[in-house]
């Protein structure tokens, strides 16, 4: 296959972003077509997308806390905070994206549906649930997600859900911070192990990710998340944690997040974008060329100011080349490892 058919950069495709939070937190202002015709405000739009080569990713479903809502959505504070409703809205915001680009992107459900969009120049859009609060305990709604294209699905958040408890805590701190998976939660690993959806262990807790390790039949991932040996935050991977996704044959996507970047945690936009590649060196020494890539988290965190946006991904690619990376190995970062583990756990 060749990836850079319509791309004159490096296609990038990215295992996480909050783009979908940012649309419906500003709902009022047309924001899909703000997305498709470009804007400056948040990390991600099509244009800028264009412009920095980002070929697709991982599009999340993100409820925020209630206790959240007066800051971030003052209008909708007084509503009843109803997780279902927020997770359609915000799915409704993709198949809008998906229906009034022309084209220019579609929802994907398939390894071959990315490497099609890729290779036609469309941007490539995978539906993820970041915090599964939306999702009966019975499961009795997973297929109709599945049926609106959701294939990956992080169970848990920050918060204890039904599922679970999310791994939680300052730095520098521990990721065993809690109880793990509840019965329900196990249940719903078993569910998206028979329907192929992606599970991902980038939120889990200690004693959840060691479950997932245990129950789950496909490949560890962890969506955007980094090392925590260079850097202790809670959420980042102990050298424990990666051994185990080594073995499973999974991949770890790195987080551009500021705070889980720096040695000191800070949440300090003048970090150098050498620090994103050091944690790709750890992890490739960890997991080998074959099982990293990259998770942003565009649009729900705080980046490096030198890589500012989408646009600064050829930035980074560059940099990646002055650390002596091949072009093959810099492809295989920067796309072909993440449709591996997808073919890997969708199977097709």
């Amino acid at each position: 296959m060749t990836l850079n058919t319509h791309f004159p950069l490096q296609p990038v495709f990215d295992g996480h972003n909050d783009l979908l939070l940012r649309l419906w937190l500003n709902e009022a202002s047309d924001p899909v077509s703000t997305f498709l015709n470009g804007s400056p405000e948040g990390h991600l739009d099509l244009p800028r997308s264009r412009q920095g080569g980002f070929a697709g990713g991982l599009f999340a479903v993100f409820i925020p806390p209630a206790s959240y809502m007066p800051k971030l959505k003052p209008h909708a504070a007084q509503q009843p905070h109803d997780p279902l409703a927020i997770t359609h809205q915000q799915i409704s915001l993709l198949q809008r994206i998906e229906r009034q680009s022309n084209g220019q992107a579609k929802i994907c459900r398939t390894a071959g549906e990315i490497e099609s969009c890729i290779e036609q120049g469309v941007l490539a859009m995978v539906l993820h649930i970041e915090g599964a609060e939306a999702i009966d305990v019975s499961l009795g709604n997973l297929d109709e997600f599945y049926q609106a294209g959701l294939r990956s699905i992080g169970p848990l958040w920050n918060l204890p859900n039904q599922f679970g408890v999310g791994v939680t805590g300052d730095f520098p701190g521990s990721p065993d911070s809690g109880d793990g998976l509840t019965l329900a939660g196990l249940g719903l690993l078993r569910a998206c192990n028979r329907k192929r959806i992606l599970i991902d262990v980038s939120h889990m807790n200690e004693k959840a990710f060691w479950q997932t390790a245990r129950f789950s039949d496909a490949p560890l991932v962890a969506t955007h998340s980094n090392a925590h040996a260079l850097c202790a935050q809670p959420r980042n991977l102990t050298d424990k944690q990666l051994a185990a996704i080594a073995e499973s044959d999974g991949f770890v996507g790195v987080n551009f997040g500021n705070a889980f970047l720096r040695a000191d945690g800070k949440r300090d936009a003048d970090t150098p974008i050498d620090r994103i590649v050091q944690h790709i060196e750890y992890l490739l020494e960890k997991l080998g060329e074959d099982r990293v890539g990259l998770g942003s988290d565009f649009d729900g965190i705080s980046v490096p100011e030198a890589l500012g946006d989408v646009k600064g991904l050829p930035l980074l690619l560059q940099a990646m080349k002055h650390a002596g990376y091949s072009n093959a190995l810099i492809e295989k970062l920067a796309c072909r490892n993440w449709l591996k583990v997808l073919k890997q756990t969708w199977g097709k």
